[in-house]
């Protein structure tokens, strides 16, 4: 191993070829004949990528995968008999009550004839392009927990999310955007709130914006107050201007704290999103045949205060155009919430009084907005090299819970993945009779293996993408994850 390899492997890991790979592209790397770093061809990554970017639907409330995507024909037949499962069963609250069949019809949709609930149709334009995973498993039966589980890989708080990894290893795309983006509920934030998106031990900088469609102002701060007389633009930029020199000579004579230095950075794209963010933000500026996909077409003013399919595909569809938009503009992890905290009447996923009453407009418009995203991937190009990932913390009991919800399910659900690498029109790892648990107990798919197998579409190599945090080598997979050969293409 000469010089020049032993710096490059050991000289800040990935982060480092990162670093080197974004500098390459600015054209700020010394030459060969210098003996300089000279970007690899494959950008620094540990094996050439199928994808660039990722976005990540996240369905709060635990979405009823038996309704929605895994349809149990022994449901049907035992609908309203007592339920028995053959083993002792803890429920978060006492949902086990008589066995209760998928509350819509299924259909088969596409060349691949998948079953689909008659509620998530719309994804039927689309359901060749999906990979679906039916034995997902989580760890808790707790919405916190089982939240931060499927977003940072464990299931307590102070780690980062998938996106702040997927920033911190891969950089920004764009000057002008951040990595990292994040669209919540516009009813309210989910179980955790923003430790959904947080950096925790990464810089600060890798930690999700927030960008709230449904506020007049998307990004809070990002402008000045014009309700204050003396802010103005210029002067907004002459005191980012000053707080940056001031910062400088402070940071100067502290060499190796990089809190600072975020911050700092964090400044500097604040003042460069002031130009490009709304524009970015603006769909009015889409084609009427764009709108009309997303159903945006056509926008009543106000909504009727029960939950309903217009309002839910409209609130839902407007971030994943949204999405779009920031995507092909170079954000590189973009995360769709649906569903907010234990609101009443209910505008989540949780559905233990009414399956029917929640999950019908939820997954209805979830399914018109989706659909549509994905479509437009395609239409732009796209899809090539976006991964769209569609998840939940857990799932519903196949058993009732007064007589018309479910419990929660954290032994079985499911996830699907499109896009970007992933082997279209594929089923894997089937579910049991009932949607209980994994027909095959000893092998279910763990949100480590689904993250391990992201990170591999995007040229990472998860175990080798960590960070030492309190004397641990930290990793987003923690110490577990395989790469899911079978959804690769």
């Amino acid at each position: 191993m000469d010089r020049r390899d032993f710096l490059w492997r050991s000289g800040g890991g990935l982060g480092g070829l990162a670093l080197a790979s974004l500098l390459g592209v600015d054209g700020l790397l010394a030459s060969d004949a210098t003996g300089g770093l000279k970007p690899r061809p494959d950008g620094g990554l540990h094996h050439a990528p199928k994808a660039k970017r990722v976005v990540q639907l996240f369905m709060a409330g635990g979405a009823s995968h038996i309704d929605l995507f895994d349809f149990k024909p022994d449901l049907v037949k035992r609908h309203g008999k007592p339920s028995s499962f053959g083993e002792k069963v803890e429920t978060f609250q006492d949902g086990l009550g008589p066995w209760l069949r998928p509350l819509w019809e299924f259909k088969p949709y596409g060349q691949t004839g998948k079953l689909l609930s008659e509620v998530v149709a719309p994804l039927g334009e689309v359901v060749d392009d999906i990979a679906f995973i039916h034995n997902m498993v989580g760890k808790t039966g707790v919405h916190s927990q089982g939240t931060l589980l499927q977003t940072t890989g464990f299931n307590r708080p102070g780690f980062p999310s998938m996106g702040s990894w997927v920033s911190h290893g891969l950089g920004r795309l764009s000057d002008d955007l951040p990595a990292f983006v994040v669209l919540p509920d516009p009813r309210g934030l989910a179980s955790n709130g923003s430790k959904n998106w947080d950096a925790a031990f990464l810089p600060s900088r890798h930690q999700g914006t927030v960008v709230d469609l449904s506020a007049p102002r998307p990004i809070a701060d990002l402008f000045p107050d014009e309700r204050v007389a003396f802010a103005s633009r210029a002067g907004d930029e002459a005191g980012v201007a000053l707080l940056n020199r001031l910062n400088r000579g402070h940071a100067d004579l502290r060499p190796g704290d990089g809190r600072l230095d975020g911050r700092i950075q964090s400044y500097e794209l604040a003042a460069r999103m002031q130009l490009a963010a709304p524009e970015a933000l603006d769909i009015s500026k889409e084609p009427p045949e764009v709108l009309k996909l997303y159903g945006l077409d056509h926008v009543p003013s106000s909504f009727p205060a029960e939950i309903n399919a217009q309002e839910e595909t409209i609130v839902f569809s407007r971030r994943c155009l949204a999405a779009r938009r920031m995507l092909e503009r170079g954000v590189r992890f973009v995360q769709i919430w649906s569903g907010n905290d234990n609101g009443f009447p209910r505008r989540n996923w949780d559905s233990h009084e009414d399956v029917h009453r929640d999950h019908g407009p939820l997954a209805l418009g979830m399914a018109r907005g989706a659909s549509a995203l994905i479509q437009d991937l395609k239409r732009t190009g796209l899809l090539e090299d976006t991964i769209v990932l569609w998840t939940t913390e857990f799932g519903r009991m196949p058993s009732s819970q007064g007589g018309k919800g479910r419990d929660h399910n954290p032994h079985c659900f499911t996830s699907w993945m499109v896009g970007g690498g992933v082997k279209p029109g594929v089923t894997y790892g089937p579910s049991d009779e009932t949607g209980f648990k994994p027909l095959d107990r000893s092998s279910p798919t763990e949100v480590y293996d689904l993250h391990a197998t992201i990170l591999h579409l995007l040229g990472i190599d998860h175990t080798r993408l960590t960070v030492r945090d309190n004397g641990v080598d930290r990793r987003l997979t923690d110490v577990h994850g395989r790469v899911i050969r079978e959804l690769l293409a």
